[in-house]
């Protein structure tokens, strides 16, 4: 009966959930209704589905509207009409473009169109399927108006946004949000009104009881739509089915590239490997998933072409035919790779294959599958309100001052001291958090449909211009369409880019294929690194917690990282099995600990869980279920959707079974809990495997090309640490680091020798095209000779230069900066305009007598710390006092279970709580000698000497070794004074001198 609803869908508009209008309905006894959010679909598929629980017949379709005035209402008679709907929307959306006054033609849905709408239009030709929607409010207009004439065309269109007083008020404060305006600034006609609410049946037969045609045209229309999809069991797969001429060739395709390409990776293939391909093959194609590994196939067989690194993991990374075709670089035989983790006979949907690309690649890939594969889009993902950011945004629509708004969003406050508004910001944002607040894109989620993506919603264009569906990957699922993982991340670019500058600065240097994997993983000297945590830089694996587990592992092979890859995930470490797998791992007797049961199934993990897989096996041989089942409740674990009451009902049977088999309740309670904590975190082995191969290939470079392994690193955005941690690194690798030069940096950090030069693209405030006008002019007409040589040949706007020169980069010129920041200032006027083109003759330049000026260290260090963000110097060089007996990093060994003072640079810090109101704090630092030291502080020394900032801290603490690894516990810090900048001082005392200050131009900067 309500052809026109709205949920929250409805961005910063509608109040509730879909689920909230099914439930809405059913109180007021609707048992057909329409959802159609303002130009949105993120809801319709979800409404689909959860009607029939409801009793409803579904409508769906979409209320088109300019801002917040209604154009128009479409409703789809079937799923063409929808494929219509969301068509007509998308192409709008991608053109941001406003709706016109009439729909075109949209043959399978209905158009209505607000009464008031009609009558300003004064529309009098409707076509066979428009009609003029009549709501309770305009029921009386309708009795003066010539439309009442219209009695075929009338149907009712009351507009459902709000159950109650609080949702429009809810709805007003979101008006104000999405206006950015006070709330008692907010235009009437931004709001809907109060009357937009859901009657019971009813009271709307009472209102329309002289318009009953209305309401019998209303039914007719009802009774005339059907949109259907299956969800759940009922569904079926929606990606696309056949990749080539046919399944049957699709079939011979997979099979042939299997037998093609098999002994490549099995040179000697056993029985055992083609045993297990032919077990994969036969339920890949009996299953539906031959297209989907093609597709992969496909994807990566492209970056191969490009030359594009990429690393295949996920359940996917389990398949030895993902394998074979190099989807995967990981040989699930080697590693044990439960089948049954990639696939079993009762899974509907294909296994995961997420593939990383490097960031500066995957828009090249993603942009290939759009232009190969027809009906493809980005799966979106809803960006919710989040708690502070709502009161925030509310406090501003309420004008509360800063301060105010400050407290509430910290949380910094008692309820019983606030006023009113401010408690009302507190209890809407409660009302409005979790709210979606815009669409935004999935992380790498592609869906490559059978059908056309429209069948499904809308699409929207974000900035990377890739059509974008409005529903999420959930959603998706839920109809059966599985999405494509194409992701990137910054550790293969890494490796890439340090390949490029070893041959570059190393010509001559023996490069191992980094492909071959397998020498890395036998070179003592690489594996040396991972027993001493000394990764910085490696993808994965350098963290402060990941060096620790590694040395406290004492982890020397790539099965010991794998198992270190999935160690240090929250469900291993937060369920104790952490410290049960290091204790075991080192010391054999521990491992009587382990109940046999559980040893005997994981005997490489000693009875501990470390891999999803394990959750797998745990639950088939030793609680009885079988594989699908295990599947099912791993999934259900996870976080994926089950069917509900599934995952009770098999807990029950776990139990029953672990009780048939003996087992005590202590140890069936303890096993159950175990796999809660743990399943929904644990990495798969594959997964982990995967992200070990791509560690070894950056141990390698690091190894054995440190210095260019860094300066990539730096240039792909670095990885855990800053730039200044990495640059540390450097030095301690025997780099001389440099600060950007006008003859020798380029865009990004570039190496000579041993000398890394920073790239002008760090110096802030320095802008792309100067950059790119002086790196062009280099490479056309050499390095610049002298400053005036390069003002003739470089235009660049005074404050631009001015920036180049505090860093010092004409230091080439033997010159002091000061005295060229005053040549700068003479020779350049700030009017001057950047040139088109190269002078033909050169002008003379004029040259000025100054006074001698005096180099200062410091002054060049806060230089770097305004332009850089940080001195080359380092803090250690701008300390105020000098530094007490204290010692290093390197002599800690020395000191075990004694107390100690050392001094650190602060790299990072890591709160941890541990009760409410309590915390502990891990900090990493490096000393003097550019050596790493990592340090606990427990809630009391934590709350008394917290680590805020950047700075040189002296810590006095007891040096504690835990199987290796080496900390201080602290019990005292003291951040150290650094020395002030000398120019503040000047200004400071000039300001206070009975002098009048010099002009701001004679400072020189």
């Amino acid at each position: 009966m309500f052809l026109n609803c709205h949920t929250w869908f409805s961005l910063r508009y509608g109040t509730f959930s879909v689920e909230e209008l099914c439930e809405l309905a059913k109180k007021n006894g609707v048992q057909a209704l329409a959802l159609t959010d303002i130009n949105n679909t993120s809801g319709c598929l979800e409404f689909v589905r959860l009607s029939s629980e409801y009793g409803i017949t579904p409508l769906i379709g979409i209320d088109f509207r300019n801002g917040v005035s209604q154009q128009y209402v479409g409703i789809a008679r079937d799923n063409e009409g929808f494929i219509q709907l969301n068509k007509h929307l998308s192409s709008h959306l991608h053109q941001k473009k406003n709706f016109k006054d009439e729909a075109p033609v949209l043959s399978h849905c209905y158009v209505i169109y607000p009464f008031e709408k009609v009558e300003a239009l004064k529309k009098a030709h409707f076509r066979e399927n428009e009609f003029i929607g009549v709501s309770v409010e305009s029921l009386r207009k309708l009795k003066f108006s010539k439309y009442r004439h219209f009695r075929d065309k009338l149907v009712l269109l009351q507009s459902v946004t709000f159950r109650s007083k609080k949702d429009h008020n809810a709805h007003r404060l979101l008006r104000a949000i999405d206006r950015n305006t006070l709330l008692s600034k907010l235009p009437k006609e931004e709001e809907a009104s109060l009357s937009h609410q859901m009657f019971p049946v009813e009271h709307l037969e009472a209102e329309f009881e002289d318009f009953a045609h209305i309401l019998e045209n209303t039914k007719n229309l009802i009774a005339s739509c059907r949109v259907s999809y299956g969800f759940g069991k009922d569904r079926v797969n929606q990606n696309l089915q056949v990749y080539g001429p046919s399944k049957e060739e699709d079939e011979k395709k997979l099979k042939t590239l299997c037998e093609e390409k098999i002994l490549q990776r099995y040179p000697d293939a056993s029985a055992k490997v083609h045993e297990r391909v032919e077990k994969e093959l036969h339920a890949i194609i009996n299953l539906g998933f031959v297209s989907y590994f093609l597709i992969n196939y496909d994807i990566v067989q492209y970056a191969r072409s490009k030359n594009y690194p990429f690393i295949g993991r996920g359940s996917g990374a389990n398949s030895i035919v993902a394998y074979i075709l190099g989807i995967t670089n990981v040989d699930p035989l080697e590693l044990d790779l439960f089948f049954e983790r990639f696939i079993n006979t009762q899974r509907k949907s294909p296994p995961d294959f997420d593939i990383d690309f490097s960031w500066k690649d995957r828009d090249d890939v993603t942009a290939y599958i759009f232009k190969k594969y027809e009906n493809t889009a980005l799966l979106a993902t809803y960006v919710t309100f989040k708690r502070r950011a709502v009161i925030r945004e509310l406090g501003k629509v309420f004008g509360l001052p800063k301060a105010d708004i400050d407290k509430l969003s910290a949380g910094f406050f008692s309820y019983d001291n606030l006023d009113e508004i401010e408690k009302l910001v507190l209890r809407y944002g409660a009302l409005i958090e979790g709210f979606p607040n815009y669409l935004s894109v999935h992380s790498g989620g592609i869906m490559i449909t059978h059908h056309s993506v429209y069948s499904y919603a809308a699409t929207f264009l974000p900035p990377k211009n890739f059509p974008t569906i409005q529903i999420d990957m959930n959603v998706a699922e839920e109809l059966g369409i599985f999405k494509f993982d194409i992701l990137a991340q910054r550790g293969l670019p890494k490796i890439k880019d340090a390949i490029e500058l070893i041959r570059q600065n190393q010509p001559g240097a023996r490069l191992e294929d980094i492909e071959n994997v397998a020498v890395f993983k036998k070179d003592p000297a690489i594996n040396n690194l991972l027993k001493k945590g000394d990764c910085m830089g490696v993808f994965y694996i350098e963290s402060p917690a990941m060096r620790g587990l590694l040395t406290k592992l004492q982890t020397d092979n790539y099965l010991g990282l794998v198992a270190a890859s999935s160690v240090i995930r929250p469900g291993v470490s937060n369920g104790g099995m952490k410290e049960a797998y290091i204790r075991r791992h080192r010391d054999p007797e521990a491992r009587k600990e382990a109940n046999p049961v559980l040893y005997e199934i994981m005997p490489e993990t000693y009875g501990v869980m470390v891999y999803q897989e394990d959750v797998l096996k745990i639950a088939h041989f030793f609680g009885g279920l079988s594989f699908e089942e295990a599947d099912i409740l791993r999934r259900s674990m996870s976080g994926k959707k089950c069917k509900e009451g599934e995952q009770e009902k098999i807990a029950v049977k776990f139990r029953e079974n672990c009780r048939n088999k003996g087992y005590d309740e202590q140890l069936i309670t303890e096993v159950w809990e175990q796999i809660a904590s743990f399943a929904g975190y644990a990495f798969p082995k594959g997964h982990s495997a995967s992200y070990a191969v791509e560690s070894y290939q950056s141990l390698y470079l690091k190894c054995y090309f440190p210095l260019e392994f860094m300066v990539a690193a730096l240039n792909n955005g670095g990885g855990f640490y800053d730039a200044e941690t990495y640059l540390t690194e450097i030095r301690k690798c025997g780099g001389i680091v440099h600060a950007p030069c006008i003859n020798k940096s380029d865009h990004p950090h570039s190496i000579h020798g041993r000398h890394i030069y920073l790239g002008l693209g760090m110096i802030k405030g320095l802008e792309t095209n100067v950059i790119r006008r002086i790196l062009e002019n280099r490479q056309f007409f050499g390095p610049f000779t002298s400053f005036d040589d390069f003002i003739d040949r470089v235009p660049v706007p005074l404050d631009q230069l001015t920036l180049l020169l505090k860093i010092n980069a004409f230091r080439f010129t033997g010159i002091d900066k000061h005295h060229l920041l005053w040549k700068a200032h003479f020779k350049l006027k700030k009017s001057r305009q950047p040139l088109s083109q190269q002078m033909l003759f050169r002008p003379k330049h004029r040259d000025f007598d100054l006074p001698q000026f005096s180099y200062s260290a410091l002054v060049e260090a806060y230089d770097q710390i305004a332009l850089l963000g940080f001195s080359l110097a380092g803090h250690f060089a701008l300390l105020k006092e000098p530094m007490k007996n204290a010692v290093t990093a390197a002599e800690l060994p020395k000191h075990v279970g004694k107390e100690v003072q050392i001094y650190g640079s602060l790299i990072t810090v890591k709160k941890v709580t541990t009760q409410p109101s309590k915390f502990m704090a891990f900090a990493t630092f490096f000393d003097a000698e550019g050596e790493v030291f990592d340090t606990v502080q427990f809630p009391a020394v934590a709350e008394k000497y917290p680590l805020y900032s950047k700075g040189v801290f002296l810590c006095r603490g007891t040096v504690v070794d835990e199987l290796g690894y080496l900390s201080v516990n602290l019990s005292w810090v003291s951040r150290q004074e650094m020395t002030a900048d000398p120019r503040l001082l000047d200004r400071r005392q000039l300001s206070d001198s009975k002098y009048a200050p010099l002009p701001a131009r004679s400072a020189g900067y």
